[in-house]
């Protein structure tokens, strides 16, 4: 309950931070819609495959705050059940030129509400790279983690979007 409790408070600095920075800096936002697959780094599960919402919030050309949720579920082998979360995350993500497009890396970081086999809330964290065109696709690679004592979730996975401003 504690670490929930952390969890949430976070949260909410981050959207106050968000927020009083989007009306000083007149940034702009942005709806992005993404298909993700990838591959579980555990042995107890075949493939993974989900979809996103990310909201991104242009603080400047090169940096962004992307609040993300959505659906992914992996899908278990050898008798192994699946694992379904929606996640509930937010981060950083830096342009390595000014155009507001182009290559990027991103963090983000925040809980995954297990909804199968009754997996409660986990930690969750996501770095990746990626490459965005200024048409709005968006293509990265990303590492997703879901540590939980004695069992351990994660995927290299791809991501391919489409974002357009609000």
């Amino acid at each position: 309950m504690k670490k929930l409790t952390k969890m949430i408070a976070a949260a909410a600095a981050v959207a106050v931070i968000l927020f009083s920075t989007e009306s000083h800096a007149q940034s702009t936002t942005k709806l992005g819609v993404g298909l993700n697959g990838g591959i579980p780094t555990n042995d107890g599960h075949g493939f993974a495959l989900g979809g996103d919402l990310r909201l991104q919030f242009d603080v400047s050309k090169q940096v962004s705050i992307p609040v993300t949720t959505g659906y992914t579920h992996f899908f278990g082998k050898d008798n192994v059940p699946d694992f379904g979360y929606i996640p509930a995350k937010a981060g950083i993500k830096v342009f390595l030129n000014d155009s507001g497009s182009g290559a990027y890396g991103s963090a983000e970081a925040g809980a995954a509400f297990g909804v199968t086999n009754a997996d409660g809330t986990r930690f969750l964290y996501s770095p990746s790279l990626g490459y965005a065109w200024s048409n709005g696709l968006d293509l990265s690679v990303k590492y997703e983690g879901l540590p939980k004592s004695g069992a351990n979730i994660g995927q290299v996975g791809l991501r391919l979007a489409y974002g357009f401003k609000l």
